[in-house]
């Protein structure tokens, strides 16, 4: 279930064909005010907000090597009155969302929740993301 969004208008605003540098630095360029929202759902509404996860400035990186992406973000647990179904990762352009859960092994996930966030109202949660440039410049090279 895990839907990338934006990556129509990031190809427009670059000449193709996209190389993997090119977009990452577009990426790190969209990326640097994200956040992560996760959701829960109770009844009928399916975005009830339960942590608002921002990004630690320091941790944006583009590894050459590997040729992806990495961040971390954290942000306080707004919410416990229901599990954590849905996340989305915000850039200004390019976004990410999906299936997560806390617990491990749950099929059908995309992301499985860092160990801190524990439910709890109040507690700091953390979440790291990585993003292989190459397989979305691939996609982007598509359109």
């Amino acid at each position: 279930m895990k839907q990338l969004h934006g990556l129509e208008n990031l190809a427009q605003s670059l000449r193709k064909p996209i190389n993997a540098s090119q977009l990452a630095q577009a990426l790190l360029d969209d990326l640097r005010q994200c956040e992560c929202v996760i959701y829960g759902c109770i009844d009928d509404n399916p975005l009830i907000e339960l942590a608002r996860l921002q990004l630690l400035p320091d941790t944006l990186n583009y590894e050459m090597f590997d040729q992806r992406i990495d961040l971390n973000v954290a942000g306080t647990i707004l919410r416990d009155d229901c599990v954590p179904l849905t996340y989305r990762l915000s850039g200004q352009q390019f976004a990410i969302s999906g299936r997560c859960s806390m617990i491990a092994r749950v099929c059908g996930v995309d992301l499985y929740l860092h160990s801190s966030y524990t439910g709890v109202v109040g507690d700091l949660a953390r979440q790291r993301f990585s993003l292989a440039v190459p397989a979305l410049a691939k996609r982007i090279n598509a359109f």
